[in-house]
Parts: structure tokens; C-alpha cells; sequence
């Protein structure tokens, strides 16, 4: 038997429970992982509320890193004894250990321990896929990046740092402006307190961004619209707002023959090519001290529904992990 978290019915933060589930044996192409650090993230709140649809009862958590204990048939890339880490579906990483598709794993470099791989798949593979692959930055260009002290937030504020690109980020206390500027950010906006557009306008010189990356949703999206220049992108990867309220492509128009689109990780991950891509821009930037992985929080995975609330009243930066 081993500890994980599972939930029967969606809902707020107690809906989770910490029970003892029995692990089998690793069917072909599943691995048994014992994890020794879990990731948080914004994502397992939307399959807990049930924003996003899984059958019940369910696991929680899409990223952990590990020990291989068993392989299944089938599987090449990864023997017993290996140090892993993972983001990716179906969620489960809420858990001591787990038997799992293997094809999301990927061998952790000795300079990377455990706590920082399971604080940094999931949103580093979300920045690496963001500016390598859904609008390519080449260095030079000045973005909007929305939460830019979250745990994807300070992430994207040091690559983009790294490769010549100036971040205006959004952020919700002075405090968490302190944060994002410490980590890169150039331009830091208290959206509470200041009209984030205004003020893009105002550094941009009236011209606008050419991208604005918003995981908040509701709250941002019109606005975030009103920030780009004519052919500028909208990407919208997060709803922690709430989902994005219907529009018409009028709107799109009116504003400069705007692109949008909506991506996800796991589109991305499905190509094991693609993932070992992602994993080795991922890691080249980790080990070269260019990003630092900030963990702000750490709770034990028993305290899971506290790490929720804090992580859902936006009281926490960086990345957080829970402990198993």
C-alpha cells in the first residue's frame, strides 16, 4: 500500500482525500515511479473543480520526479534504479509513488535534484513550448506576460532575459512586483492598483506588444487584446480567472487583424521526439544558472488542501511542491 491523494466528487479543497491505494505491477509501457517530490499547479485545480473533465474517482497532480523502481514490457528509455521526472497526463503525481505511462518520462541530470525537477516540468516545459514553439521570440522584441511572479511567471522572466526579450509582466501586489523584478522583469505592472493597458501603451511608445502571453482568462482577456500591435498574437494558456468569455472574430479584426490561439502542453508532449526536445532546452537553461528554479512553498502532501487555498487566493510566488 502506499499514500496518495484521490478525489470522488469535484469540488473546493476538502474534496481531497489522503488514503492508502494499492500499486500494482507496471503494465507494458507504465513505469512505477517512487516520487520524491510532487509539483503544484494551477492546472490540478481545474481537474479538482472540474473545469477539466476526468472520470471519478480521480488522482490529482500532473508532475513529479522520482526514482524508477519497475519498467513494464516495452519499455527502453528508462530502467530501475534511474532518476526521472515527468509532466504530463493522466494526473496522479498527488501520490508517495505510482505506476505510470512511461512515455512522459525523462532521465534527470545529477546537478538537478528531485525538489527542483518536480517544480519546474511542468511550467518550464510551458515556457520553452511558449517562446520556442507557439510564437518563437528571437531576441529583441518587448512581451506582456500576465502572473509574471508565478511559478511559470518567473520561469518565463529569466529565459526571456536570457534571450534578449524585455518582459512587462502583471502582477497583483507591490510585493509580488518585487518578485517578478528581481527575476527579470523590466516593466512591472500592479494590475490593482494601475490599467495594464494604459500602461503598455504607455512603455511601448502607443505601438503595443507583438505578443501577450495570459494564463489569467476572464479577467485579462479584452484587455490583453487592447495591449498588441496589429498582427500581434493573443496566447491564452490558462484560465485562473475563469474561461475566456465568448467573442467574435469581429473583435479580432477591429483590433489590427489580430492571431489568437489557445495551446496546451500535452499537445506538445505527445511526440516523444518533441518531449526530449523540450526536456533538453529545459534543462540546458536550468544548468546554466540562467534559470533558477524559485521554491517558495513546500508542504507535506497530507496538507495538500492548505498548499490549494493558498495557491487559489494567489498568496503564493514561484513554484511550490509538496512533499510526500
Amino acid at each position: 500500500m502506499t499514500k496518495a491523494i484521490r478525489i470522488t466528487r469535484n469540488g473546493g479543497p476538502e474534496v481531497m482525500e489522503y488514503v492508502d491505494v494499492e500499486l500494482g505491477q507496471p503494465g507494458p509501457g507504465e513505469a512505477l515511479v517512487r516520487h520524491a517530490a510532487c509539483g503544484l499547479n494551477y492546472i490540478d485545480v481545474y481537474f479538482r473543480t472540474g473545469l477539466y473533465k476526468q472520470p471519478l474517482p480521480a488522482g490529482l497532480g500532473m508532475e513529479g520526479a522520482g526514482t524508477v523502481e519497475a519498467v513494464g514490457e516495452g519499455v527502453t528509455h528508462v530502467k530501475p534504479g534511474d532518476r526521472v521526472a515527468y509532466a504530463g497526463r493522466p494526473p496522479g503525481a498527488y501520490a508517495e509513488a505510482r505506476t505510470m505511462p512511461a512515455a512522459f518520462l525523462v532521465k534527470l541530470p545529477d546537478s538537478i535534484s528531485f525538489e527542483t525537477a518536480a517544480a519546474m516540468m511542468l511550467q518550464g516545459y510551458t515556457v520553452e513550448y511558449l517562446f520556442n514553439r507557439t510564437f518563437p521570440l528571437k531576441g529583441g522584441e518587448t512581451i506582456l506576460f500576465h502572473a509574471a511572479a508565478g511559478g511559470v511567471g518567473l520561469i518565463a522572466c529569466q529565459w526571456a532575459k536570457a534571450i534578449g526579450v524585455t518582459v512587462i509582466g502583471t502582477v497583483g501586489s507591490d510585493e509580488k512586483a518585487a518578485v517578478a523584478k528581481a527575476h527579470g522583469c523590466a516593466h512591472v505592472i500592479n494590475y490593482k492598483t494601475e490599467n495594464f493597458v494604459e500602461r503598455v501603451k504607455e512603455i511601448t511608445g502607443g505601438r503595443g506588444v507583438p505578443v501577450v502571453y495570459d494564463s489569467i482568462g476572464a479577467d485579462t482577456f479584452t484587455g490583453s487584446l487592447d495591449c498588441l500591435s496589429p498582427l500581434g498574437m493573443m496566447v491564452s494558456f490558462g484560465s485562473a480567472s475563469g474561461p475566456v468569455p465568448a467573442f467574435t472574430l469581429n473583435e479580432l479584426a477591429n483590433r489590427g487583424s489580430l492571431y489568437i490561439t489557445r495551446p496546451t502542453l500535452f499537445s506538445h508532449i505527445t511526440k516523444r521526439e518533441t518531449l526530449e526536445s523540450m526536456a533538453a532546452n529545459l534543462f540546458a537553461m536550468v544548468e546554466s544558472g540562467k534559470v533558477k528554479i524559485e521554491i517558495n512553498q513546500r508542504y507535506a502532501l497530507k496538507d495538500v488542501a492548505q498548499a490549494h487555498i493558498d495557491l487559489e487566493s494567489r498568496k503564493t510566488t514561484g513554484s511550490t511542491i509538496l512533499l510526500p
